[in-house]
């Protein structure tokens, strides 16, 4: 059963920032739209690697509207290892609202759905103590949806994201349970896991902290800080740091950002990449270039 760990990775809360403040910048337009391509070194969200610690790269096109109406595009590369059986790319679709002032409060309310095509695995979802067997193997996709609240001031800006779908990236007792079964040479986490019965992720909550220094006229210091607690798997909670430097020249958008992920649970961040396995939640930098049209 080699289905790849559960990379417990949202973007979605990063999808509204900014929107407004383009849409209210553009005083001869009532709407913009803004295309931006970016090449990374790793491809991590919430601190955690897509793309099996190597470079990825990231499409996306935005549209803001001066009433405050929002919606973004993104698609980004993916591991086929990370994410069993993946066409090596994922699609993030979301709208929503956002108003208020920039430069104080802001507010914004939102739908997100991401999609991974061709993505899924077979894992039990019961475990016979008896024949010491695993039982009731089914099918799970990574697709999932978010309901997503932003609240800011300034500089400051934190977003909070609610599971809508019934599993969180294939996080349920298949994912959880079964990932610790078929990777730790210790089962009995992943018996415990089981005994609590069939459970979905359904209502986990992440949430993230960012606050941005500016230092001149192109550069800026960002801190982040980010944690998700998955609804009836305590294994899976976990949290992300990082500091970051963007800088602005000839026409791109530089970024450096060292991450810094914090998981209960190693097992469930483990891939099995040819023979070695690898880990998708260590420290790492990680540098990025984008361009915008």
């Amino acid at each position: 059963m080699n289905k790849g760990p559960l990379v417990f990775l949202v973007s979605t809360g990063a999808l509204f920032g900014g929107f407004a403040a383009r849409a209210q910048a553009d005083e001869t337009a009532s709407y913009s739209v803004e295309t931006e391509v970016k090449l990374l070194t790793d491809q991590r969200t919430r601190g955690l690697s897509d793309s099996l610690n190597r470079p990825g790269v990231q499409l996306a096109v935005q549209f803001a509207h001066e009433s405050g109406l929002i919606a973004l595009a993104q698609l980004s590369t993916i591991s086929s290892k990370v994410y069993t059986g993946s066409e090596g790319y994922n699609v993030l679709l979301a709208t929503g609202w956002r108003f208020g002032d920039p430069d104080g409060w802001h507010y914004g309310v939102g739908l997100a759905s991401e999609f991974f095509p061709g993505a899924k695995f077979d894992s039990p979802y019961g475990f016979d103590v008896s024949t010491g067997t695993p039982t009731d193997v089914r099918t799970t996709k990574y697709n999932t949806s978010y309901g997503v609240l932003e609240l800011g001031w300034g500089a400051l800006d934190a977003r909070f994201l609610n599971v809508l779908s019934k599993n969180y990236r294939g996080a349920g007792t298949g994912g959880v349970c079964g990932q610790m079964l078929a990777v730790s040479a210790d089962p009995t986490k992943a018996l415990e896991c089981y005994a609590r019965g069939d459970h979905d992720a359904r209502g986990s909550w992440l949430a993230d902290l960012d606050y941005r220094i500016p230092l001149d006229g192109k550069t800026t210091l960002k801190l982040h800080a980010g944690i998700q607690r998955i609804r009836n798997f305590k294994e899976a909670n976990a949290s992300d740091y990082s500091i970051g430097v963007l800088h602005k020249r000839w026409g791109f958008d530089w970024t450096a950002e060292y991450v810094m992920p914090k998981t209960r649970t190693r097992e469930l961040f483990q891939v099995v990449d040819g023979t070695k396995v690898r880990e998708v939640d260590g420290n790492r930098l990680v540098l990025a270039v984008a361009r915008k049209f």
